[in-house]
C-alpha cells in the first residue's frame, strides 16, 4: 500500500493518529497580493540572534509569533520574493511557508451504551481489555509507583498535547493538573473533539474507567479547535511551553507524513515545518521530559521513504521521526498488531493496545466486527448542534489510544523512582528492556521491542 499525495491532499499530513492535510493558497495572477504565513528558523536553535527584526522586515514580512527558545519566528507577508529573499540572510538556516493541519476521527469510534452496568470501576471491570493487558489485570497498582502516585516528591505530570481535555469529566476531574490553549480565539482547554478527553481517561482515568496510571496527572496542552486546524508554530509552542512546565511525559498522539519532492510544495518549504517540529521535541527531551508518539494508522511499512511514495517520485518519512522519542504502534486484544497500525523496521518502539475490530473482522468487506474489541475510555458528550450534553464513554481505536498508554507507562516507571530521577533515555531504555516479546525474538518490525508491560518495567 503506498502512501501518495492523492490521499494526503497533495502535501505532508500530521494527524491525531490518522491522517490531516496542509491547506495551501493559490494566488489568481490578477489578484491583490496575499499574505501568507511562514516559517523562518535561524542557526541558532536556542536564541534569536541580533538584527533579526530589521531582516524580517527588509524582506517585506511581518513578524506574528516568537519561539525565541527554539531559535524560530512566524511570519506574515505579501511579498511574493519573501523567501528568496529572507533565505540570503548567513543568519538563517531554512524558511518556508508554514502549514495549518486539520484533524480527522480516529480510525474507528463507536458510542457505548451502559445499560447493566454498575458504579465504581463498572466500565474497567468488564470493557477495559487493554488497561487490564497493560497492568497484567491490575497488579502493577501494587507495585511502588504503579498507580502512578510517585514514592516521594511531587506529582507525575503527563502533558496531553490535543483537543484539550473534559476537566469536569468524572473520571478525570480529580487528577486534572491544569489546561493550556494554544487555539487562537479559544482560552480554555476544554475538549470540544473528545479525542484528547480519550487519551487522558487512558492514561489516568479513576473512576468507572481506570487508566494505566490511575493517580498520575494529566494536563491539557490544546493545539486543535471544535472544527479547526492547527499550525506548526502553535503545536512547537505547546511543547516548548510543556517542558518549560517540567511536565514528566508528553504524549503526541498525533503525527504524519512528510513528503519531500511534492509538487505542491518546495522541498525547502517542508523543511522548514518539519525542523521546527523536531527542534521543539528535543527541546522537551533536552529538558529532561519523555516524549512519545504515534506510529499511524495506516497500515504501511514505514521502513523506506522509497516505498512510502509508492509510485510518486520524491521521498516520504513518518514525522515526527527522532530516534530519542517513543514511538508506538497499535495491538489487539489477542496481542496482534492492528491491521490499521504502520509498522517497520528500525521505526517502532514498542507497541501498546490500540484496539481494533476482532480476529473475524475483514478490512475488505466491513464483515465480522466486533466492537468490544476496541478501546473504551471518556469523552465529552455533543449533540448534533455541537452543544455540550455531558461527560461519557465511547470506543476509539488507533495508534493514538497506543501512545498513551505508553505515555503512562513512562509516567508510572518515573513515579516509581520519583520526579527529574531518570533522564527520558533511561525511561525509554526500562519501557523498551521489560517490552514482552509477541512476534519473533528481539526486536521486530511490528511491536519493535515487544508489547509493554507494566509489570516488568517496574520490576526493572
Amino acid at each position: 500500500m503506498g502512501i501518495k499525495k492523492k490521499a494526503f491532499g497533495g502535501a505532508m499530513a500530521l494527524a491525531l493518529g490518522t491522517s490531516l492535510v496542509f491547506s495551501s493558497g493559490v494566488t489568481k495572477s490578477n489578484a491583490a497580493p496575499v499574505s501568507k504565513s511562514y516559517i523562518v528558523i535561524f542557526k541558532d536553535q536556542t536564541n534569536l540572534p541580533a538584527g533579526y527584526e530589521k531582516l524580517i522586515q527588509n524582506a517585506g514580512g511581518k513578524i506574528k509569533g516568537k519561539l525565541e527558545k527554539l531559535g524560530a519566528v512566524e511570519v506574515s507577508s505579501t511579498n511574493p520574493s519573501f523567501l528568496a529573499t529572507v533565505t540570503k540572510s548567513s543568519l538563517v538556516m531554512e524558511a518556508g511557508a508554514e502549514n495549518t493541519v486539520y484533524p480527522e476521527k480516529p480510525a474507528y469510534q463507536e458510542a457505548v451504551a451502559l445499560d447493566g452496568l454498575t458504579a465504581g470501576a463498572d466500565l474497567y471491570n468488564q470493557l477495559q481489555w487493554d488497561i487490564k493487558q497493560v497492568t497484567n489485570n491490575g497488579a502493577s497498582w501494587s507495585l511502588p509507583g504503579g498507580t502512578g502516585k510517585p514514592v516521594s516528591g511531587d506529582d507525575i505530570v503527563v502533558a496531553v498535547v490535543d483537543t484539550g481535555i473534559d476537566y469536569n469529566h468524572p473520571d478525570i476531574k480529580a487528577n486534572y493538573a491544569y489546561g493550556k490553549s494554544f487555539v487562537e480565539g479559544y482560552p480554555d482547554a476544554f475538549d470540544q473533539d473528545g479525542h484528547g478527553t480519550h487519551v487522558a481517561g487512558s492514561i489516568a482515568g479513576n473512576g468507572r474507567i481506570l487508566g494505566v496510571g490511575p493517580e498520575l496527572k494529566v494536563a491539557a496542552y490544546r493545539v486543535f479547535g471544535p472544527t479547526g486546524g492547527a499550525s506548526t508554530s502553535d503545536i512547537a509552542e505547546a511543547l516548548m511551553t510543556a517542558a518549560d512546565d517540567n511536565v514528566d511525559v508528553v504524549n503526541m498522539s498525533l503525527g504524519g507524513y512528510d513528503w519531500f519532492q511534492d509538487p505542491a510544495y518546495a522541498t525547502k518549504d517542508v523543511v522548514a515545518d518539519v525542523r521546527l517540529f523536531n527542534r521543539a521535541i528535543q527541546y522537551a527531551i533536552q529538558k529532561g521530559v519523555t516524549v512519545v508518539g504515534s506510529a499511524g494508522n495506516d497500515g504501511v511499512n514505514i521502513t523506506s521513504p522509497g516505498q512510502l511514495s509508492g509510485s510518486d517520485p520524491g521521498s516520504v518519512h513518518r514525522s515526527p521521526s527522532s530516534q530519542t522519542m517513543i514511538r508506538v504502534s497499535a495491538g489487539g486484544k489477542e496481542k496482534n498488531l492492528a491491521f490499521y497500525s504502520n509498522y517497520g523496521v528500525g521505526k517502532i518502539d514498542v507497541m501498546a493496545p490500540g484496539g481494533d475490530l476482532g480476529p473475524n473482522y475483514d478490512p475488505a468487506t466491513g464483515a465480522g466486527r466486533d466492537n468490544s474489541y476496541l478501546c473504551l475510555s471518556s469523552v465529552p458528550v455533543y449533540d448534533a448542534n455541537g452543544n455540550f450534553t455531558g461527560h461519557g464513554y465511547a470506543y476509539y481505536a488507533g495508534t493514538s489510544m497506543a501512545a498513551p498508554k505508553t505515555a503512562a507507562l513512562a509516567g508510572v516507571v518515573i513515579a516509581k523512582y520519583g520526579k527529574d530521577v531518570l533522564n527520558p533515555a533511561q525511561v525509554k531504555q526500562k519501557i523498551l528492556q521489560s517490552a514482552e516479546d509477541v512476534f519473533k525474538p528481539g526486536n521486530d518490525a511490528y511491536s519493535g521491542n515487544g508489547l509493554i508491560n507494566a509489570v516488568n518495567a517496574l520490576n526493572k
